[in-house]
């Protein structure tokens, strides 16, 4: 198969999370015959029932692949032009996925060895697979090439996030009398107004932290005071984490509970000679994967198409991708024999 074939393969199988299961068994079938003919190991590792990381070896694998195999809603098939291949996952990151696929194979056929392929479920949710992997680490391991649409530039840094959950509690009553309630929804709007004036931090190579008020939920109905509202608030981390979270929560008052959800910090990479960077907003699995060796950032397509209902990826990125992907494998190998 080509690598479009592959990336269309992959698209034309649903992978909503939590359904990895069937991508999971397509991915381990297409590494199988390649562990076997090259002298490799591959290996299912159960994160859940019916949900499976697949990770396959060649010697020591100083050198390891990692992308994700999961898909946000809704399902949407490929299709394909001159230019790109269509369909939910062509950028994130079933496209990067064929390209690292056919970048181990040609690496192999070379006579490449000591390198690995890590292919993890969650990602779009919680992370779960990288986390679970993150608890077994290959020994030997040296750098970890991560695929997340950067349209093939070396990313330098990527944002960290932090995820609050708030909630006020109020009093219901008619709302024709207001004065014998008590809203909820009031306490929970100053609140998030308090978040919005915030001067959030800034970093000279990342940018500024960005707030995100994404949901607001409350209130029966119309006519009745509202005795309970919630927000979930996603803030970019850019800096130090710890800070970030004090200046969120110091930003609330004691009319509303919070709850930190998800943390995660901010990523800074190093650029490696001859490969094009970029800086990068959103978050990887690369922080829950840190006994993984040094990180990098790198795989076509673009993330302002990713989750839209036009996701698509350019072929000639695609395929670009195979070869920096086998270049920068060979070029940090290369390092490695260097400095040992």
């Amino acid at each position: 198969m080509d690598v479009f074939a592959i990336t269309r393969a992959m698209i034309d199988i649903e992978s909503i999370t939590p359904n990895e299961e069937k991508i999971g068994d397509w991915l381990y079938n297409y590494v199988q015959p390649l562990a076997e003919r090259y002298g490799g190991k591959i290996e299912k590792i159960e994160v859940e029932p019916g949900r499976n990381n697949v990770w396959a070896w060649w010697g020591t694998p100083e050198v390891v692949f990692s992308t994700h195999m999961d898909t946000v809603p809704p399902f949407i098939p490929s299709r394909e032009d001159d230019e790109y291949v269509y369909g939910r996952g062509a950028c994130d990151t079933h496209g990067l996925c064929a390209a690292m696929l056919k970048a181990v194979e040609a690496l192999l056929e070379e006579g490449v060895r000591d390198l690995g392929i890590l292919l993890v479920i969650g990602e779009e949710v919680d992370g779960r697979g990288a986390h679970f992997a993150n608890q077994s680490p290959p020994e030997g391991v040296r750098w970890l090439i991560n695929g997340e649409p950067t349209s093939n530039k070396l990313a330098l840094g990527s944002k960290g996030t932090v995820r609050l959950e708030i909630e006020a509690k109020g009093k219901a009553a008619h709302s024709a009398y207001p004065e014998l309630g008590d809203s909820a929804i009031n306490k929970l709007l100053d609140n998030l107004e308090s978040l919005r004036r915030v001067e959030w931090p800034t970093h000279p190579v990342l940018g500024p932290s960005t707030l995100n008020i994404g949901v607001i939920q409350g209130g029966p109905a119309a006519n009745i005071i509202s005795d309970h509202a919630s927000a979930s608030v996603v803030i970019r981390v850019v800096d130090d984490l710890e800070e970030l979270k004090r200046i969120a929560l110091g930003a609330l008052d004691e009319r509303v509970t919070a709850t930190v959800t998800t943390e995660t910090p901010a990523i800074h990479m190093e650029p490696i000679e001859g490969f094009e960077t970029s800086i990068v907003k959103y978050t990887t699995d690369i922080p829950k994967l840190t006994n993984w060796g040094k990180p990098l950032l790198l795989g076509p397509g673009t993330i302002h198409v990713a989750h839209t209902l036009d996701e698509r990826v350019p072929k000639k990125e695609v395929a670009d991708a195979v070869d920096l992907y086998t270049r920068l494998v060979k070029q940090l190998k290369s390092t490695t024999k260097t400095t040992n």
